[in-house]
């Protein structure tokens, strides 16, 4: 499994390092920033949950996990189009948006998470359970959870 650099670069553009514009950017930061063997993703696109495992994302980012037994549950598409409508305030806490839409596939997240039907599982940086939904939530909502998280409050008054 290669490391995931997009929260690095992300700080590092919004700490002023670098101004990345696209993913050649983002590579040359990573390469300064000593990684190799990078994988750019883009944190609002929903990865299948199938080959990650959620210490992949321990202090890096926070997991939006959105469960269904299929994809085509219109909860499952409903939670994803609201994730959709307001990235920014995702982005802005480190969000990277994760989907399980096989209970066969028997992945490493829905094994610790163990949902039933459909689900939304948000996570803390360090890897605990924040809070589960059994039905979709708007961003605003999802954003006061992330909020309400003690790292979050920490992260929050270190950058005033």
């Amino acid at each position: 499994m290669r490391p995931i650099i997009f929260a690095l670069a992300l700080s590092l553009s919004t700490t002023g390092i670098i101004n990345a514009q696209d993913d050649d950017d983002l590579a040359v930061a990573a390469s300064e920033a000593g990684e190799t063997d990078v994988e750019i993703v883009d944190p609002m696109e929903p990865r299948d949950a199938t080959d990650l495992t959620l210490e992949e994302f321990v202090w890096v980012a926070r997991p939006v996990i959105v469960f269904a037994d299929t994809p085509n549950d219109p909860r499952f598409i409903e939670q994803l189009e609201l994730l959709a409508e307001r990235p920014e305030p995702l982005l802005e806490r480190d969000v990277v948006i994760i989907v399980d839409t096989d209970p066969g596939a028997q992945s490493a997240i829905r094994t610790a998470l163990r949902p039933r039907g459909f689900g939304l599982v948000v996570m803390q940086k360090d890897g605990n359970l924040g809070f589960r939904r059994p039905s979709p939530r708007d961003v605003r909502e999802i954003i006061r959870g992330i909020d309400s998280f003690s790292f979050r409050q920490e992260e929050m008054r270190s950058n005033q």
